[in-house]
């Protein structure tokens, strides 16, 4: 009987110590990351997705994430080619592709992509003008990321995108570039009104070539402008008639008159 529980308590002490050391050698890393192992300090390698196990107190591992990671920029304070001050903040997106550079060759990826982000960020706005800023930020982007991602490369980041977000003008740039805008609207309008101009000018002078050649049409087209002024009953309407017509409007109303008078009360 002795011999059974001096054998039952070997068995729960071995428990007690085996248990603990299986829970403490089974791993499990998620799809999205990557645990890389050192054994007595030295690289072993990349571990994962799924389950793995180690040898406990001899094996260590570093969980790495493989999702898109975003950084945000602060505004920075920048003086533009032009010395123009404007303040400019961005958003960096990158991703792990290799987590064993990701652990060796950096000591936090994450706060040296950011720092790094704010200096080609200050480097990048500062070579450029203020219209180039405002109009060719794509391309602004995409130099910055190119920039970013080479010297990120070396580190197993993989910078993905950059995107400024906001661009912050002092108040009297703002208003001088409303001045600009508003001028320029003017010249937009005074080009359209005088080329419209030169078009009626164009197309009254082929009109008035053809009424040379044509007389009565230029007749027909002052009686038609009579008729219409003549719709306005309050107006009294003075003709610069020849001498002919007149007589012969005179002549007409004589007959009128005297055909009048001869018929019988």
């Amino acid at each position: 009987m002795m011999e059974f529980i001096g054998s039952l308590i070997t068995v729960f002490a071995i428990l007690i110590i085996v248990l603990p050391l299986l829970a403490a050698s089974i791993k499990i890393v998620r799809e999205y990351e990557r645990a890389v192992l050192f054994r007595l300090g030295r690289l072993v390698g990349a571990r994962g997705p799924g389950l793995f196990f180690i040898i406990p107190f001899v094996d260590s591992i570093i969980k790495v994430d493989l999702r898109i990671v975003t950084v945000d920029v602060p505004k920075q304070e920048i003086i533009t080619r032009d010395n123009v001050s404007v303040k400019v903040d961005a958003v960096i997106y990158y991703r792990v592709v290799d987590p064993i550079n990701a652990v060796i060759r950096v000591a936090n990826y994450h706060y040296a992509i950011a720092l790094l982000g704010q200096t080609v960020l200050r480097d990048v706005i500062g070579q450029a003008e203020l219209d180039d800023l405002l109009t060719k930020r794509d391309e602004l982007n995409k130099k910055i990321q190119s920039i970013i991602d080479e010297m990120t490369m070396p580190w197993g980041v993989k910078v993905t995108a950059v995107t400024i977000k906001t661009v912050e003008l002092p108040e009297s740039m703002m208003r001088a570039m409303a001045k600009q805008a508003e001028a320029e609207r003017w010249r937009r309008a005074r080009v359209i009104e005088a080329e419209g101009e030169r078009q009626a000018a164009k197309i009254l002078s082929e009109a008035a070539k053809m009424y040379e050649e044509h007389p009565q049409a230029l007749r027909l087209r002052e009686l038609q402008t009579l008729v219409e002024v003549a719709r306005e009953k309050a107006l009294v309407v003075v003709t610069g008639m020849g001498a002919a017509e007149l007589g012969k409007v005179a002549a007409v109303s004589s007959a009128i008159s005297s055909q009048v008078k001869s018929k019988p009360g």
